[in-house]
């Protein structure tokens, strides 16, 4: 869309050269200025061929700058700007600025005054302005060392989480390591296992096999020898074959042989597998949680008071930096408290595991305490919280079922369901429209 000097409006041009093109007049060659009425000659492209104020540019750079942009680049625009205010005079070098129209917020000349601005000295606006700067600079710097001690505790946790990461990997090398080490053993003593009874098993065998060969060698030979005689010898040969070698087969035919095998081949493995993956799986478990001090909270009457002598139950929530309830348990919650003799006390913390935690305290007297429970060793809300401990009633329940009693807050409060009353023998399940019938009835009763 074309601006009143004919030429677009483009999203590149700087807000202040879209107020002059407003401001502008269309078609005109000639720019007024506003605060000391001097007329200017505008180029012949228009505004758009202004040359650039970059005070003004490098002021807008700074209010607009990212808030996680480097510092050395916000720098260098200070020392620009600085250059420029100690280097170009706001006002007009024709005339003299000495007045302030408040209602317009414009510093003006005596030329420019007249009966519709109500002006002031502009000295006196100045220091008005100076001392209204001074006081928000006074609060902008008064949060710095509130920014450098956030600074310094957000830099320990990162430091720390850093160092426990480190630790952590340690422990779980080391219990790998460790697990390796001792698979690498048991294997070492299966094998050793597997060597022993193989070694025992193959010895029975392998003298069997010694046996019966031996046997075989033997009964061969004394039967080739008998044959060769029978069949080739002479009488005689065969006589005193058969006186020599008769008593040799007598023998062999009754020898006694290990036919039968005294071992067998069975060796096995058995392992239970499933049961060991699963505890492989879920060796080891990586405890965190997202819980932040600044948003955790507690609740119950005992952070108000407290009966001396009985144990007194807090609930704990704790919640991530977005003020969602944590679900899970394991926080490193800790709790301190001061008692009226000035000695210090713990309690017991009980883990719900579900975000939630009870912390149990009980006060050995009456007078004034004072609870610090942190979260990461940092206070939580509200903490330190002042407790008043008051004197012990006549009559009062034994320290466990106190405690059972406070481990479940909501057991005491029960809520009864309403009973509906059964319609009596002299009524209806509708409602009789005329009372008289209702009376009657309980005159009658």
């Amino acid at each position: 869309m074309p601006g009143p000097l004919g030429q677009p409006q483009s999203a590149a041009l700087p807000p202040y050269l879209l107020c002059l093109q407003n401001y502008i007049p269309a078609h005109s060659l000639t720019l007024s200025c506003p605060v000391c009425c001097q007329t200017s000659i505008l180029p012949e492209k228009g505004v758009a061929a202004l040359q650039s104020n970059f005070f003004i540019t490098n002021l807008m750079d700074v209010l607009h700058w990212p808030p996680r942009d480097s510092c050395s680049q916000e720098s260098a625009v200070l020392e620009t700007i600085n250059s420029m205010v100690t280097g170009q005079p706001l006002s007009c070098p024709n005339h003299v600025v000495e007045f302030h129209c408040p209602p317009c917020e414009t510093a003006m000349c005596q030329e420019r005054t007249s009966a519709e601005h109500s002006t002031v000295p502009l000295k006196d606006v100045v220091e008005q302005h100076k001392a209204s700067l001074q006081d928000q600079l006074d609060a902008v710097k008064n949060r710095l060392p509130e920014i450098d001690s956030a600074l310094q505790v957000q830099s320990d946790i990162l430091q720390q989480l850093t160092n426990q990461k480190s630790s952590i990997e340690g422990d779980i090398h080391t219990t790998f390591d460790e697990w390796q080490n001792t698979l690498n053993v048991r294997k070492s003593v299966l094998l050793m296992e597997l060597e022993v009874n193989y070694v025992l098993k193959q010895k029975v065998l392998q003298a069997q096999l010694d046996s019966l060969f031996q046997g075989q060698d033997g009964i061969n030979s004394s039967c080739n020898f008998t044959e060769q005689a029978l069949s080739h010898g002479t009488e005689a040969e065969v006589m005193l074959v058969k006186k020599q070698m008769s008593e040799r087969l007598s023998e062999l035919a009754s020898q006694g042989l290990p036919l039968q095998p005294g071992e067998n081949d069975q060796l096995g493995f058995l392992v239970e597998t499933e049961g060991l993956k699963t505890s492989i799986h879920n060796l080891g478990t990586i405890v965190t949680t997202n819980a932040v001090a600044s948003e955790t909270v507690a609740t119950g009457e005992g952070l108000r008071q407290c009966v001396a002598g009985l144990p007194t139950s807090v609930t704990i929530t704790t919640k991530d930096k977005d003020g969602e309830l944590c679900k899970m348990g394991k926080a490193n919650i800790t709790a301190e408290i001061a008692m009226p003799d000035g000695s210090v006390g713990d309690g017991e913390i009980l883990d719900n595991k579900n975000g939630t935690y009870e912390y149990l305290y009980t006060a050995p007297k009456e007078g004034s305490l004072k609870l610090s429970l942190r979260l990461y060793d940092q206070h939580i809300k509200g903490s330190p919280f002042k407790i008043k401990a008051t004197k012990s009633a006549d009559v009062s329940p034994s320290t466990e079922s106190a405690k059972k009693r406070l481990k479940s807050p909501g057991s005491s409060h029960i809520k009864q369901k309403a009973i509906k009353r059964p319609a009596s023998m002299y009524s209806t399940g509708k409602r009789k429209e005329n009372p008289i019938e209702d009376d009657q009835i309980f005159q009658d009763l």
